[in-house]
């Protein structure tokens, strides 16, 4: 059952203790039945030819950073870390094409190298850009779309062997679709990814209380480019950082000497002191947030219009529960078709449960009653963090577009054949449960 090119890397059949998947959080794990890592795009070619001859789901993961069981499989599991190249770069056009499989933390490397970043980023850069695209993960400011606005154009490997490459002008249908496919349209190889000169930013942080939040909520969340809240549920306390761009620099001699310790300081003076606390620092610097352990977390997108009323102290929390209030984020309009912010002004709205010592702690009922009070407040989950139950019929009414995107991902995958556990169940309503061969190791 091996592939016919020996050079493709065959990670652990099942029967080796390697052969376990876990995703970052801890939260989900699976047993594929083999897991191949290639090294180029004619070894991903390989082990599709392969999933084919034996009738199996193939499944493509990058990190599995996400929280939910969406890069869970029983079947057969591809990783795109070795996939990771820098490809192009265009300072006139200010583009890149990068494979799919790079990390946003190697991408600022090489962005740097070119004087060049990315105009928004979310509070982490450990995922796959693959990953961050197929999602349609976010950053913040009202003002700016999401992460997968920036794509230009993809190279895809779609179900049938064939390379397809799309944008918004060469077929759109299933562009739109890619940019918060779920992996559920093919494997994809390259991106083309729109980005800007390199910048600066000035992240002010203060300390407001919950109340004082809620009521001058509409004002703050347009008072700078970037706005993002964090609340400790066991205070009355809300840690508020407004970010613009700056052409300051960073006086410190020691941080001039040690240009991460300026960030790294700043921001465990901030959350020791309620004073304000102004950094200044490289773009991807400020928007990413130290995040080094695992933890369960869940996030929806609401109507912005509707978070204050709902943010009160919901009746969920107990005062031992970590919420991350409203980052506020704008609709992608009409650029593609499931993503949770279409049409819509959106405030994401997430909350974490922290893992002390990675110890296993409870949080699905948590978890559940959060999803609930969202969902009835026209929530709609976040996709990388989705473990919903959802039926095709609430989808189909929560995103006006749903039956666009279903006979796109038909269209181009008739058999399923990267159409996973989590796909069937979440989008196409078959199953229930975490999927054959996921399971939720946490209690």
């Amino acid at each position: 059952m091996l592939p016919r090119d020996p050079s493709v890397a065959f990670i652990a059949p099942s029967s080796s203790p390697r052969a376990t998947f876990t995703n970052w959080g801890r939260t989900f794990s699976c047993r594929p039945l083999a897991i191949f890592e290639p090294k180029n795009e004619e070894q991903c070619e390989l082990v599709l030819d392969l999933a084919w001859r034996e009738g199996r789901v193939l499944r493509a993961v990058g990190v599995g950073h996400s929280p939910s069981d969406l890069a869970c499989t029983g079947d057969f599991m591809l990783r795109t870390t070795k996939l990771n190249k820098l490809l192009e770069v265009n300072l006139e056009k200010l583009y890149v094409v990068v494979q799919a499989g790079i990390t946003l933390t190697d991408l600022h490397v090489e962005l740097a190298k070119h004087g060049l970043a990315m105009r928004n980023l979310g509070s982490i850069s450990d995922q796959t850009l693959g990953g961050i695209v197929t999602t349609a993960s976010h950053g913040s400011g009202v003002t700016y779309p999401v992460m997968s606005a920036d794509v230009a154009a993809l190279t895809l490997l779609l179900a049938d062997g064939s390379r397809a490459r799309c944008s918004r002008n060469e077929r759109r249908d299933l562009f739109l679709a890619t940019l918060c496919g779920l992996g559920a349209t093919g494997l994809i190889l390259t991106i083309q990814l729109q980005v800007e000169r390199a910048f600066r930013l000035k992240d002010e942080q203060c300390s407001r209380t919950f109340d004082d939040l809620i009521e001058n909520f509409d004002e703050i969340v347009r008072s700078a480019e970037h706005v993002r809240f964090w609340w400790i549920a066991a205070s009355h306390t809300v840690r508020c950082s407004v970010v613009n761009r700056t052409t300051e620099s960073s006086p410190p001699l020691l941080g001039r000497s040690f240009p991460y310790l300026n960030t790294l300081t700043g921001r465990f003076v901030a959350w020791l002191s309620s004073k304000p606390v102004t950094l200044i620092d490289d773009s991807h610097t400020i928007f990413n947030v130290e995040c080094r352990y695992p933890q369960p977390t869940t996030e929806f997108a609401l109507p912005l219009i509707l978070a204050p009323p709902l943010s009160p102290r919901p009746p969920f929390l107990d005062g031992r529960r970590s919420p991350r209030p409203p980052r506020p984020a704008p609709a992608l309009s009409v650029r593609d078709t499931i993503y949770p912010g279409y049409g819509r002004e959106t405030c994401w709205v997430g909350i974490a449960q922290y893992k002390p010592y990675t110890l296993p702690v409870p949080y699905r009922t948590l978890f559940a009653k959060f999803a609930a009070i969202c969902l009835a407040h026209q929530g709609r989950p976040h996709w990388a963090k989705a473990h919903h139950p959802l039926s095709p019929a609430a989808l189909r009414e929560m995103y006006p577009r749903y039956d666009d995107f279903v006979p796109v991902v038909k269209g181009v995958d008739g058999e399923g054949v990267w159409r996973n556990e989590y796909v069937r169940r979440q989008v196409f309503g078959e199953g229930e449960g975490g999927g054959e061969g996921g399971g939720d190791v946490s209690l």
